[in-house]
């Protein structure tokens, strides 16, 4: 009996692969953590000692670092337990709540005409991506270099060109026999009663392929290339695969980092995706020219507990802000919610990459507001409170928006955040927008990039050096790139160092892609051999990064991470190195916690709190090498350790 993918992708998306192979294993607790749906065990497929057994609940599969074993919740009901693959569908799907589909012709039908239209979308991809190199390519060409966007992003992400031929892609698709009606029916012809001739929907257009959950391309969006096309911006039509108000684009790629940082952010279009991504957050995503709907709320929902929504600083941006604030108001239930950063006035992500460099988006980000914050301060700006009886309505207003939140326990609280504010405000404490902390309380108002310390004191050589992080930033790409080459010479490692490597935060965007890259490998029942997962790294770009990173630890001598070095040396170097990583990663918060102290007090105490961390940044940073005895399993002499 054949079941239509779609169905059994809907089981998948309700029934964890832990709850099902949990009835009859016992989670390691600790290397698994629930929290993230990664989960270890003593494999059930053969007998072992000590857990190399892993159940991912983000990609719903699992994998046996031992003996191999891997698959999904039917494959283990089938392989594990002896249930035939009918009855395993039909076992889940109960426990999913799902009835069982009655199969017509007609659904047989719709079935394969989806399967056919996977196969259309990923010829017109293809042929978008391999225009782009041509001769009539050469102007999207020079767009996106002026953008910025390198021969390598445009691979990551499969931008191409559609040329400007009424019929290029539709003769294309006819040579591999595709009809007319099926290339409408994906959306990539106009046709009609009253078009005597169908021609292409995407012409003169950079073009970015849309995917589903599963990397699958489902739709188009092109950017025009000329200044009087009437749509800057074009998507294809709804079809039977695509559903523009339940996509997020990029969400395919973003979703493993954004379970990894527990952070998802959401921008307004495909280049604020890819600016954020070469500012090193590679979990964003985006709505396809629409306002965010409740199901692509959900969706995020469904990933982490907070979304970031990302919003450009103009008055479009700020509006599209308080739309999702009331969308997402009625839905916010306990521990789910949203946050809001703002970028500076007049910039998109891709301004403020180009002006101000990474860093600065990184402030944008980390300075992301709750949803509380972001109510009040509109109520601020949009309410005159000259009189009592204003301000009676003003504090009217406020409640009766509170009371759309569904949940009762959290609409208590927003009442009570609310009256904080207010009593702060009514005490005559009213001052301009920004100036106003979350209790209401008036504060300065920072100019862009800013620190707080700098509207109290002046800025003495010892503040200035205070707010420097020189070489803070290059011990940590270190430590990333010798973590991520140890792991690709010493694969047999990975699943001690597992929920580590999993979770462990990278600076370098380049290299937590790799980090990603590996995980995914891992997870995909590719192969464990260093050759294997080369293979892998280089077929999706990595390879001149690879040759750089080999090169750096040749000239520096770093010999443990190559493959001939001895697995015990292997492993001690690289847990040393992840150790260190989590203890600087947790020491540049406490940092960034001690500056702000300082910066809202700047006391002698606060200013010794801060000193006394960065000392311990920096004696962190010198730690790399201080392992007594390190190497002797790979026959080094005591003359070459020292």
């Amino acid at each position: 009996m054949r079941f239509p993918p779609s169905f059994l992708d809907d089981i998948r998306n309700r029934v964890s692969v832990s709850s099902v192979i949990g009835r009859k294993v016992a989670w390691d607790r600790r290397k698994s953590n629930p929290g993230k749906g990664d989960f270890w065990a003593c494999c059930p497929f053969h007998g072992e000692k000590s857990p190399s057994f892993h159940a991912d609940d983000r990609k719903g599969r699992y994998y046996c670092f031992g003996c191999k074993a891997s698959g999904d919740i039917f494959k283990y009901l089938v392989d594990k337990e002896g249930v035939p693959f009918p009855e395993a569908v039909a076992q889940l799907a109960q426990e999913a709540g799902l009835p069982m589909p009655e199969f017509s012709q007609a659904d047989a039908e719709r079935e394969e005409q989806r399967s056919s239209l996977y196969e259309i979308m990923e010829f017109a991809q293809k042929f978008f991506e391999a225009e782009l190199q041509t001769a009539r390519g050469a102007k999207a060409r020079g767009y996106l270099s002026d953008r910025g966007l390198s021969a390598a992003i445009q691979k990551e992400f499969g931008i191409g060109y559609a040329p400007e031929d009424r019929s290029a892609l539709r003769t294309h698709l006819a040579e591999k026999n595709v009809s007319v009606e099926q290339m409408a029916e994906a959306g990539l012809v106009v046709s009609g009663d009253d078009i005597p001739v169908a021609y292409d929907r995407f012409r003169d257009r950079v073009i970015f392929p849309i995917r589903d959950a599963r990397g699958r391309v489902i739709a188009f969006g092109g950017r025009a290339l000329r200044a009087d096309v009437p749509a800057k911006y074009l998507n294809s039509p709804d079809t039977p695969l695509f559903h523009k108000g339940e996509i997020l684009y990029n969400f395919d790629k973003a979703r493993g980092p954004a379970h990894a940082s527990s952070q998802l952010i959401a921008v307004e279009g495909y280049v604020d995706v890819i600016a954020m991504f070469r500012a090193g957050f590679t979990q964003a995503v985006a709505p396809l020219g629409t306002a965010l709907t409740e199901m692509q709320l959900a969706l995020m929902w469904k990933t982490v507990a907070e979304p970031i929504l990302c919003f450009d600083g103009d008055s479009a941006g700020q509006k599209a802000a308080y739309r999702a604030l009331d969308l997402a108001l009625p839905l916010l239930k306990p521990g789910h919610s949203l946050k809001f950063a703002f970028l500076p006035q007049g910039q998109d992500p891709d301004d403020v990459l180009k002006s101000e460099g990474p860093e600065a988006v990184k402030t944008v980000i980390n300075a992301a507001e709750p949803m509380g914050a972001v109510l009040w301060q509109r109520a601020l700006n949009e309410n005159d409170r000259a009189t009592p009886e204003r301000r009676a309505l003003f504090e009217r207003d406020l409640k009766t928006q509170l009371r759309l939140i569904q949940d009762e326990t959290v609409q208590k609280h927003y009442l009570a955040d609310l009256q904080e504010r207010l009593n702060g405000l009514f005490k005559g404490q009213h001052v301009a927008r920004g100036a106003f902390n979350k209790f209401g309380k008036a504060q300065p108002r920072l100019k862009w990039g800013q620190k707080a310390w700098e509207m109290q004191l002046p800025p003495s050589q010892q503040l200035k050096a205070l707010a420097s992080k020189t070489g803070f930033a290059s011990a940590s790409e270190r430590r990333e790139r010798m973590i991520v080459l140890s792991v690709i010479n010493h694969p047999e490692l990975l699943h001690d160092v597992w929920s580590d490597f999993a979770m462990s935060e990278f600076a370098s965007r380049e290299l937590d892609s790799m980090r990603a890259n590996i995980l995914d490998a891992a997870s995909s029942q590719e192969s464990l051999e260093t050759a294997g997962l080369r293979g892998h790294l280089v077929s999706k770009g990595f390879g001149p990064v690879l040759d750089r990173l080999e090169d750096q630890a040749k000239r520096l001598n770093e010999w443990f991470l190559g493959p001939a070095a001895a697995p015990d040396d292997a492993r001690t170097g690289l847990r040393q190195m992840i150790v260190l990583h989590h203890k600087a990663v947790t020491l540049d918060r406490e940092l960034k916690a001690a500056e702000a102290a300082f910066g809202s007090e700047p006391t002698e105490e606060n200013l010794n709190a801060l000193v006394a961390v960065r000392d311990q940044l920096l004696s962190a940073n010198g730690l790399e090498a201080q392992i007594l005895g390190f190497g002797a399993a790979s026959g080094r002499t005591i003359d070459q350790l020292s």
